[in-house]
């Protein structure tokens, strides 16, 4: 009866002090496995499809134009394939499929289930800078621990990425414009778009990279693609619009 409110019923905006995104490309088919219809996999050379982690601290997260103190303040990790989707009208969209999100603020899970289909759990997060400038994100019970250098002009892309050159893996380093869900049983597609200024991803090299979620999933292959940092940076997300679909 109250399905209505995980199509994100209204705009809401926030500001991401920092937000890290490591992509790991698998192979295509392998996501397609992952993904409700009619999703497929954004691909690379027709062969790799790519899944992300992101670890974002934000800030002040409200609906649109409430004041900025009434905001919910908390750390977020979110899994998330890139995918396509082609709407009845035959345009074609590129955006997130989200697996999975955790968060530190057992409010923010309550809340982010009540108006998403994003799958909140509570964890333990840390999210801290070293002394060299980079970042050092880890949970116990999340299972994960990454460790990345500062941002800086001569970072080299990972030695397993598919791509020849950060041009190249910028296409795939996030959020994109869209993040759909999918309610296989009603045929329908949420679509929430996300608006952003002063997109500036700055490549960074990772020293460690454990992600016990997307380890534990069945692929032949996860290669880490690329890595970047984003700094201070506002966001607000559209109303959710739904989409029915037939097979």
């Amino acid at each position: 009866m109250l399905s209505w409110l995980k199509t994100h019923p209204f705009a809401v905006e926030a500001f991401f002090e920092r937000s890290l995104v490591l992509t790991f490309a698998a192979p295509a088919a392998e996501i397609q496995a992952l993904l409700p219809a009619p999703l497929v996999p954004d691909t690379w050379q027709d062969t790799w499809g790519f899944l992300a982690v992101a670890l974002v601290q934000t800030r002040q997260l409200r609906p649109q134009g409430w004041p900025a103190f009434l905001g919910q303040s908390f750390c977020l990790v979110g899994y998330r394939a890139f995918v396509r989707y082609v709407t009845p009208a035959g345009k074609r969209l590129r955006g997130l499929y989200i697996l999975r999100s955790e968060t530190d603020q057992r409010r923010m899970a309550l809340l982010g289930n009540l108006f998403t289909h994003y799958g909140y759990v509570t964890t333990d997060i840390s999210l801290t800078s070293s002394r060299a400038g980079g970042l050092i994100a880890a949970s116990q019970q999340g299972d994960f621990s990454i460790k990345t250098t500062a941002p800086g002009p001569d970072i080299r892309l990972p030695a397993s990425s598919p791509f020849a050159s950060w041009a190249e893996a910028r296409r795939f380093a996030g959020p994109l414009p869209f993040t759909f869900s999918v309610e296989a049983a009603a045929r329908r597609v949420v679509i929430i778009e996300g608006v952003r200024e002063h997109w500036q991803p700055e490549p960074v090299a990772v020293e460690q990279a454990h992600v016990g979620f997307l380890q534990q999933l069945p692929l032949s292959q996860l290669l880490l693609a690329n890595a970047f940092l984003l700094r201070e940076v506002p966001y607000q997300w559209k109303k959710g619009r739904t989409e029915l679909w037939n097979p």
